[in-house]
């Protein structure tokens, strides 16, 4: 098959791309950043902005499957956010619809559920958008409807946070600290459950929704780890794999929230308002609907993914700690949370 994967030089079109090519298939990559892989030669490359609709015609000639991955992401300027979340994927649906492109994958995000707590939200909740990245999702996915409803083949996957090769951002704070021989602070005791996925299972899911019967897969899908505990025991995982012997810490909840509250609106945190209110809270996904209908099992535990994360940074540590960015595959800048080091 011939897949167009627009966000192909980010964590989880890299993952993608590598998945497709062992499966044989032909991937052409359309991203705003320089695909910089081994496997460069290996694909076609688009090298621009999803909302450059003169760049469009190249992009969908002789495609079978577009799977949108491309989005700014939290840390991004608003008008970013929804010029390339909302915009940019109407932009891509309406490209697609002219070339004929009759299936089209697009990832959002549980963020589009808000900070739920106590019960596992299945597709029919209702959506409650946190900050502009979780209503520019929501938006996103109202687009994507429009589509399905003029006979498009348009599955929506909302994926719990993802780990696995590439993956830093947030994550990267938690693998320093295990690499440096730190204990780890989480919010509150750590004993709320916490559901992740690891990158390789949400490329099988893609890969069933490109693969699986076009009215089966034409719908939205929670994708989650099906083995989880709590958010203690999987971060654990890591300082255990690390071997200083260092412990989760647990600290204080709401003099932690305001604190990070405080230093976000003053740009000295990169943790953002989704992460620090769910941190200490319950938080899984029900994902029976895509296991009934698609067969879908995940493979990966939460520990296994973050532990098959942890390995790829050390091997990799000395080519990524250099600079920061907004985006998964480059450590954020810490600002007064570099601090913490010293206390933990």
């Amino acid at each position: 098959m011939r897949f167009l994967v627009t966000g192909g030089a980010g964590f989880m079109g890299i993952n993608l791309v590598r998945y497709l090519l062992a499966r044989g298939d032909e991937v052409r990559s359309y991203d705003i950043a320089p695909f910089d892989y081994p496997e460069a030669d290996r694909i076609s490359i688009i090298h621009g902005d999803i909302r450059n609709r003169a760049l469009h015609d190249q992009a969908f000639e002789g495609v079978d499957v577009v799977v949108h991955c491309a989005a700014a992401l939290p840390l991004c300027a608003p008008e970013e956010i929804f010029s390339t979340d909302v915009e940019g994927t109407r932009m891509m649906l309406a490209s697609a619809a002219a070339a004929g492109v009759d299936r089209f994958i697009h990832i959002s995000s549980t963020a589009v559920y808000g900070i739920f707590h106590g019960h596992q939200p299945s597709e029919n909740d209702t959506l409650i958008g946190v900050g502009p990245y979780g209503e520019a999702k929501i938006r996103a996915e109202g687009v994507c409807a429009e589509y399905r409803s003029r006979g498009m083949s348009v599955p929506v996957l909302r994926p719990k946070s993802f780990v696995g090769p590439e993956r830093l951002g947030v994550f990267e704070l938690l693998y320093d600290f295990a690499y440096g021989g730190h204990n780890f602070p989480v919010l509150g005791s750590g004993n709320n459950r916490y559901q992740l996925l690891d990158v390789e299972d949400l490329c099988r899911a893609v890969y069933l929704c490109a693969t699986a019967d076009r009215n089966a897969v034409n719908d939205v899908f929670n994708v989650g780890a099906a083995r989880f505990g709590s958010l203690r025991q999987s971060f654990q995982a890591v300082l255990d794999r690390a071997g200083r012997g260092r412990k989760v810490i647990g600290l204080p909840v709401k003099p932690a929230i305001w604190t990070l509250r405080g230093l976000e609106m003053l740009g000295l945190s990169p943790l953002y308002e989704w992460i620090y209110e769910t941190a200490s809270k319950d938080s899984s996904v029900n994902i029976d609907k895509i296991a009934n209908r698609l067969d879908f099992s995940p493979v990966y535990s939460n520990e296994e993914a973050l532990i098959r994360n942890y390995d790829w940074y050390v091997a990799n540590r000395g080519r990524i700690t250099r600079g920061t960015g907004v985006t998964h595959r480059r450590p954020w800048k810490r600002g007064a949370l570099t601090l913490a080091r010293y206390f933990f």
